[in-house]
């Protein structure tokens, strides 16, 4: 395993200076090892830095059987969480699955689905529907058990799975991923001789993709969740504070994004020019903006799908407000090969590209848009990825997770917290009329 995530800020110079960045190297190191020694804020959450490396062969068999049992029972998953919750799992399975996975006959793996991460009911009731005539399993993916958008998919579900095969059967296709000793759904699954998994509670939501959060759905999917593990492994060693900073990339990207924020640009726009990258940006956006938007600052996530995006939000990116700057995702080489056929007509004048593979124009198109958006005052970041497999998935994980962490701690806030993320659920638990938001009910209803 020669090859590894790399990361180049080249672009960034002349927005910053290599001095700018270097100068940093000691407080970034600094950082690192307050994550490492615990004395940093948010120090009962640093489960993840170590659990790569922590994983026993017992708890992968363990997690292996389990996807074993739900792959041979069932021909639909539902994944049942939110945030943190199902991100990570869909981030990898999208990049690793076929694009069109859902349309393929002979199946050896399950269709992974997702519930729990809205409250659309029509959501609910069309995925009710497709689950009517498939024989399907449920994890259900909650600390507390009680997350309102979770535990109502939840309900719903298993009421649709006991009528569909019993509740013994339907016993023995749910899997309760969640606290060890209390919170509803650790009580539900006692209760119910659920198969359990534990969520570390030194470990939040948007960290704990290398926990059975993600290593479960990843297994049910059928892919090999030690190989992503191994690469998770391989950057743990990389970043570690012992080594130089001139070789960690966390580190170096945590001190590049804070440099370019104390210049002004305050929005960070992950660009991907693979559409297999989506869900990889969407578990990014959550782990960087519930991590580092606090206190009034914070580095703005926004992400792209290109070359897309570049017929919509390109325009901006290219000529608007000079705040942004962007961190792309390149992929080297590609798991297929397309080449361009020759046309006897070529009256869409593509003749030139005869024999080209589809993957070079898209490497253009990435180098071209790069040149573009530098030359527009958009300093770029480039994070290359050999290929798309669990191992360098789980190498680019660890990487963001460790710079993550860093940069919380340069820019001063604990990284590992959300105290905004209940402003909203308390609003709508006093619209809700919850019992024991009675007082917050009637001082809403007065608002209104």
């Amino acid at each position: 395993m020669d090859k590894v995530i790399r990361l180049d800020v080249s672009k960034t110079l002349g927005f910053i200076s290599q001095e700018n960045i270097n100068s940093n190297a000691a407080l970034a190191k600094q950082c690192n090892e307050a994550l490492h020694n615990g004395s940093g804020k948010g120090n009962d959450f640093l489960g993840w830095l170590k659990l790569p490396s922590s994983i026993t062969d017992a708890e992968f068999k363990d997690i292996e059987a389990t996807a074993k049992t739900l792959r041979d029972k069932c021909e639909v998953v539902v994944v049942v969480g939110i945030g943190g919750s199902y991100l990570g799992a869909r981030a990898v399975i999208d990049a690793l699955n076929s694009s069109f996975d859902w349309l393929e006959r002979d199946r050896k793996n399950p269709v992974i689905v997702y519930a729990g991460n809205n409250i659309g009911e029509d959501y609910i009731a069309e995925l009710i529907a497709y689950l009517g005539d498939k024989s399907f399993g449920i994890i259900n993916i909650s600390k507390s058990g009680t997350t309102t958008e979770p535990a109502l998919a939840f309900r719903i579900l298993k009421r649709e799975l006991e009528n569909q095969v019993g509740k013994q059967e339907a016993k023995s296709r749910i899997v309760a991923i969640t606290d060890a000793a209390r919170g509803a759904l650790h009580t539900l699954a006692k209760k119910e001789g659920y198969k359990m998994f534990v969520i570390p509670d030194n470990v939040g939501g948007r960290y704990s993709v290398l926990t059975p959060v993600g290593l479960l759905p990843i297994a049910v999917a059928g892919f090999n969740i030690r190989q992503l593990v191994a690469g998770a492994v391989y950057m743990e060693e990389q970043t570690a504070p012992n080594v130089a900073f001139d070789k960690n990339i966390s580190e170096i990207y945590a001190v590049t994004r804070n440099e370019l924020y104390k210049k002004g640009k305050k929005i960070e726009i992950l660009a991907n020019f693979s559409p297999k990258l989506h869900f990889i940006a969407e578990w990014w956006k959550q782990l960087y903006g519930e991590s580092e938007g606090k206190e009034h600052k914070g580095i703005f996530n926004a992400a792209v799908d290109f070359t897309t995006d570049l017929h919509s939000m390109g325009q901006w990116i290219q000529e608007g407000e000079r705040s942004i700057f962007e961190t792309v995702l390149s992929v080297v080489e590609p798991n297929n090969k397309v080449v361009v056929p020759a046309d006897e007509e070529d009256l869409d004048g593509l003749n030139f590209l005869i024999d080209k593979r589809v993957d070079y124009v898209n490497k253009m198109a990435e180098l071209g848009t790069q040149l573009a958006h530098v030359d527009g005052g958009v300093p770029n970041i480039k994070v290359e990825i050999p290929q798309l497999t669990e191992y360098y998935l789980g190498q680019l994980i660890y990487f963001f997770e460790k710079a993550c962490g860093i940069s919380g701690y340069i820019l001063g806030v604990n990284p590992f917290d959300q105290p905004g993320v209940e402003a909203y659920k308390k609003n709508m638990f006093a619209l809700l009329n919850k019992p024991g938001f009675e007082k917050e009910h009637e001082a809403i209803k007065k608002r209104l």
